[in-house]
């Protein structure tokens, strides 16, 4: 399979957009680190855009080969172990010449991010104790 000539960071939504902060600054971080690579961000519900749009407008700008990420925390649950593994199913039927490939799981149980995650746990921590 050729390399992914873009990236959707799917994430569950919110309206509130201390919500979409951390996902915002994710897919930037990604854009820095790829450039060569296009990484949008999608959503299940509540703001735009839905995974549909974002396969809607990568497919029109081009692009054949399309990495989806489930920006999640946790990779229990309905949404990634049903809804995500379905949404992706639809957008591979509507566009057949498109490999969308979902990557299983979720980012917030990658190694990485559970040792960032127990360093800020830490930090919190001590600054709890110092006062």
């Amino acid at each position: 399979m050729p390399p992914p000539t873009a990236i959707v960071l799917l994430a569950h939504g919110s309206p509130d957009p201390d919500w979409q902060r951390p996902i915002v600054a994710l897919a930037e971080g990604l854009r820095a680190q790829r450039p060569e690579t296009t990484v949008i961000e999608a959503y299940l519900g509540m703001i735009p855009p839905s995974l549909a749009e974002a396969v809607d407008r990568l497919w029109t700008e081009g692009h054949r080969h399309v990495l989806v990420l489930a920006a999640f925390l946790s990779p229990g649950g309905r949404h990634i172990k049903k809804d995500v593994p379905q949404l992706v199913a639809e957008q591979t039927a509507r566009y057949p010449e498109l490999t969308l490939t979902l990557r299983p799981g979720a980012l917030g149980s990658e190694p990485e991010v559970i040792d960032a995650l127990t360093r800020a746990a830490r930090r919190a921590l001590e600054q709890a104790e110092t006062g």
